[in-house]
């Protein structure tokens, strides 16, 4: 017998695009994928998307299991794409071991996805330095206490460590951290999916060819 769906009823019908969605013509694209996801990152911003730096981050484990969260888009360069996070955090041990990963963008509000894969690099200190110092004094207070993702006994625990972290900051003009890392996927893929109402999506990847891009239309 088979086991009936718990959700299948409630998201039956739910909407899955825009009545109106921004137009794409891959013919007409850049010859570079950095380029053209500037353009569609632009559009995102002017059109009021939320938060449409979010980005999934998608690596794998020692046991070459998938993980994947969301985190902010730091920056784009010529390179490739930038996140950040600890060295020591399980996303920062899982690209030490295997520098590989894939970052996923979804607009909903635009019918849009940008995917790209990629080897990873750790930014230099004075780039790491840069980024930590840049951060809100809570956010570089709970990297300073070093316990990202490890069992929290209270709320009390989290509070005590983020404000002993906040006065050593206080105290201390540039305190650094030693293990904040930034991560840049440089691409070897780079997708742009613009969705259509009856789903013949539209698809162009971009893959590396020499030294420039090979653009080719997928099947939806």
């Amino acid at each position: 017998m088979t086991e009936p769906g718990l959700i299948r009823d409630l998201v039956r019908g739910v909407p899955v695009f825009p009545d109106d969605m921004p137009p794409f013509d891959p013919l007409a694209a850049p010859d570079s994928p950095v380029d053209l996801f500037v353009e569609w990152l632009t559009r995102a911003v002017e059109d009021g998307i939320a938060a449409p730096h979010a980005v999934t981050l998608s690596t794998v484990d020692d046991d070459g299991l998938p993980d994947a969260r969301v985190v902010i888009l730091k920056d784009l360069t010529r390179s490739g794409w930038q996140v950040a996070s600890s060295a020591d955090s399980p996303k920062g041990r899982q690209l030490a071991a295997h520098p590989s990963a894939a970052l996923s963008f979804f607009w909903p509000a635009a019918g849009r996805q940008v995917r790209i894969r990629g080897t990873v690099s750790t930014g230099t200190t004075e780039e790491n330095d840069a980024d930590f110092q840049r951060r809100h004094p809570v956010a570089r207070a709970l990297v300073l206490a070093g316990s990202q993702s490890s069992v929290l006994r209270s709320r009390d625990e989290l509070d005590d460590a983020v404000a002993d972290q906040v006065a050593r900051i206080e105290a201390t003009d540039g305190l650094a951290s030693t293990t904040w890392t930034v991560f840049t996927v440089a691409p070897d893929a780079v997708e742009f999916w613009q969705a259509d109402q009856e789903r013949r999506h539209t698809r162009l990847l971009y893959t590396r060819f020499g030294e420039g891009w090979r653009r080719e239309m997928l099947w939806p």
